[in-house]
């Protein structure tokens, strides 16, 4: 049996990386710190409304600020940035039905619910990706368009907040400014 993932918040929320890295996070000039926050989540307004209200104190701050504005999207809002988001893949050496597997169940999901299937992983291990997807799209493809939005919205601030502690982490790392680039999940 191979050993969990650590819950990535737990695990790294003290860091030296994450002091530095929030320090240069509230250092930056207010594009950049919006571009990378675009890079957490798609929502403009999200992302306006969190690098102006830096500076943050300590990452659970802003980490309770990502959450907190997360929970103040409008519908427009989670719809801009679901149409940034793309539905979680696999590693290419998985089985080949596999990856047709959860090609069709991502097919049924985006056409019942018009956007990319999204899920926060972390704490997962790898090996348990794609069970735990293929279980999640068939549970929600049974969920009204409401209760589904309201999940999803629930798995972006999820998303957010995992994506803000690599930024951070990152951040703490780079020795000069640090450049937003794609997230690419594990």
């Amino acid at each position: 049996m191979e050993a969990p993932v650590p819950d990535p918040v737990s695990a790294r929320t003290h860091g030296s990386a994450h002091s530095s890295g929030l320090g240069r996070f509230n250092a930056w000039p207010g594009e950049l710190a919006e571009a990378a926050l675009l890079e957490c989540c798609g929502s403009r307004r999200w992302a306006h409304r969190m690098a102006a209200h830096r500076p943050f104190p300590d990452l659970e701050t802003l980490l309770a600020a990502s959450d907190e504005a997360g929970y103040d999207l409008a519908p427009p809002d989670l719809a801009e940035a679901l149409a940034t988001e793309s539905a979680p893949c696999l590693h290419h050496d998985a089985p080949r039905a596999a990856h047709l597997a959860l090609r069709a169940a991502h097919a049924a999901y985006e056409s019942r619910f018009g956007h990319a299937f999204v899920i926060c992983l972390d704490g997962l291990h790898p090996s348990q990706h794609v069970d735990q997807v293929l279980a999640a799209i068939r549970t929600r493809l049974a969920h009204e368009p409401d209760e589904e939005r309201s999940l999803t919205a629930e798995e972006m601030r999820r998303l957010a907040r995992g994506r803000i502690i690599e930024l951070v982490t990152e951040a703490g790392r780079a020795p000069g400014p640090f450049h937003p680039v794609a997230y690419d999940p594990p």
